[in-house]
Parts: C-alpha cells; structure tokens; sequence
C-alpha cells in the first residue's frame, strides 16, 4: 500500500539563507601539532595529552588537587592510574617548581609499586634536575637509591644514599636505607651506626631491628644481635595482631600491611612534602617488601645522640664505608 499523495503541496519556509561569509563547519577532528616521528606509536596518551594542552588552560588546573587525586590512586593500589596522574601534575605545574618535582618523586614511587624501576629512576631523576637541594631532594635520593639497587645498579645506589643523608641528616628512613647498603657491601659497623641512626630518629621497626641484627652478626655481636633479633620478632607479632584487630579478625594479613619479608630494597609510600604526608616505611600499604625505605618529603624528628666530628650535629660518627 502505498501513500495518497496530499492534496496540497507543503509550503517551505522562505528564510533568509546564509550570510556570504558564513564559515563552513565539519565534522573532521581537529589538527593537532605533533611531529608524528617523535610520537610512540603505543602511546595511546598522546592525543589525549595533546587535547589536554589545547582545550585546558594551565591555570585552570589545581595541580594540589591533582596531587591528592594521585595520592589516592596509591592508597587503593591503583599505580598505573597514579603515574598518569602525576604525570598529569608534573606538566600543569609552573615549570620547575615544587610542585612539580613533588609530582615527579611520587610518580617514580609509583612505577616502583608496579616494578618499572627503569621509568622510576627516570622520574627520580627529572625531580632532583629539578632541585638537587629542596625540600623534596632527600627524599628524591633515596627513592633513587632504592630503583637503582633493583635495577641492578648496586654502586650508584650506594652513592644516592649517601647523598639523601648529607641534604637531610635527621631523615631517618634515608638513613635506614644507607645502612642495607653497607651492609651489602660488607660494611657491617658502619650499617649498624647507621641503623642507630635510623631507630633514634624514631624509625624503629621489626624491618630495621632485623637488618641492625643482621650487622650486628657480621660484626662478631652475637649476643646483641639475638637480642635484636628477638625484639625484631616481637614488634611483628605486635603488628600482626593489631591488624588482624583492624580487620575485624576476618581475612589474612598480607605481607604489605604486615611490612613485607625482611631483606632487600623498598620503596617508600606517597606522601606530600612539607610535612603533609608520610615517608614510606612499608607499613599498612606502604612497603614493597623489607630492607631499604623509599620516603617523600617532611623532616624527621629529633634524637641522634654522638658527634660525628664532620659537621654532622648529633650523629654516631661514621668509620668509612664511602
């Protein structure tokens, strides 16, 4: 069946049509300047990127909330989703400031929670290029120091470590993770000067008493390091027990909360600088597993007693190792 033709012809509106210089619109994605051979062509981010500088002035971006957001990402194990974030962080900043050398550090945190050491040392390193003596730089040293050694650069992790204690002589984790280093050179009294360190400065933990036990059997200490030991083992059934009174008594600890296996490298947790986030101690989410600490930013407190006799006020003097 087909339609009747109307009866009458439909009547059209008579408009004024288009002005002689109209511009003519399309549908065809915009034009983006970008060199195409300097593009990865795995790089799914690039347009997105591109799209971002194009259509969002930088300041309209608070990158202090873009920090957070990236924070948070980390405290629910979402890393991948962090490094675009602090990535996101570090190209909105003012360039070279702190801000973005805060992104930096805790973007290279985050590759090392997804073990991409080679991308941490690299995001490590654009913040110390940053500023090699800010707030943040001590931190940025001995997260570098933690991606190298499991990189398998073992003698510039040393070096790092070292530096992270020369900016900040009170960042107790900076000085925890320079005594696994000595003692993995086999520079066993000067890592349990430098575990004595790290436990004044009030990072005492199972991880640190069981490295300080560690050197002290190296150094011919038995008896002082079983009673280490011994401490070492009651703070972890310490920790273990209150977790598992956090968790309602339901569910097993696992190895992050409960500080991860003693020995080797570990990264430190997220955190803001200036003395708004933790360093990382590889507790309650915040370890890759024990032995060293990676940290970002604030001071440590207080409590080192000795005088090094270089300068450094208030430390156990060191007996070589550099």
């Amino acid at each position: 069946m087909t339609d009747e033709p109307d009866d009458h012809d439909h009547e059209f509106s008579a408009g004024q049509g288009l002005e002689e210089d109209y511009e003519e619109f399309t549908l065809d994605p915009p034009e983006l300047n970008a060199d195409p051979s300097a593009v990865d062509p795995v790089d799914t981010r690039v347009i997105t990127d591109a799209l971002d500088r194009r259509n969002i002035a930088d300041d309209q971006v608070d990158v202090e909330q873009l920090l957070d957001v990236g924070l948070s990402y980390m405290g629910i194990n979402r890393f991948e989703e962090a490094t675009g974030t602090f990535e996101r962080a570090a190209m909105y900043a003012s360039e070279d400031s702190l801000d973005a050398q805060e992104a930096w550090v805790n973007k290279g945190v985050a590759h090392a929670e997804l073990e991409e050491y080679d991308e941490a040392i690299g995001a490590y390193e654009e913040a110390l290029r940053i500023d090699d003596d800010s707030e943040h730089a001590a931190t940025a040293e001995t997260n570098l120091a933690y991606a190298l050694w499991e990189f398998g650069r073992h003698e510039e992790a040393l070096e790092h470590a070292e530096r992270a204690v020369e900016i900040d002589p009170r960042f107790a984790q900076a000085w925890y993770n320079r005594g696994f280093f000595l003692l993995e050179r086999g520079l066993a009294e000067d890592a349990v000067t430098a575990f004595n360190n790290a436990i004044r400065l009030g990072h005492r933990n199972a991880d640190v008493l069981e490295e300080k036990a560690r050197a002290l059997e190296e150094t011919g200490e038995h008896d002082e390091a079983e009673e280490v030991a011994e401490e070492a083992e009651q703070l972890r059934q310490e920790r273990e027990r209150e977790l598992v009174e956090e968790h309602g008594g339901g569910g097993p600890v696992t190895d992050r909360e409960s500080g991860g296996a003693a020995g080797g490298a570990r990264g430190t947790d997220p955190g803001r600088g200036g003395g708004r986030g933790s360093g990382l101690d590889g507790n309650a989410g915040g370890g890759l597993g024990g032995g060293l600490d990676d940290v970002l930013g604030g001071n440590a407190g207080d409590g080192v007693d000795g005088d090094s006799g270089d300068g450094s006020d208030g430390f156990d003097s060191e007996r070589g190792g550099r």
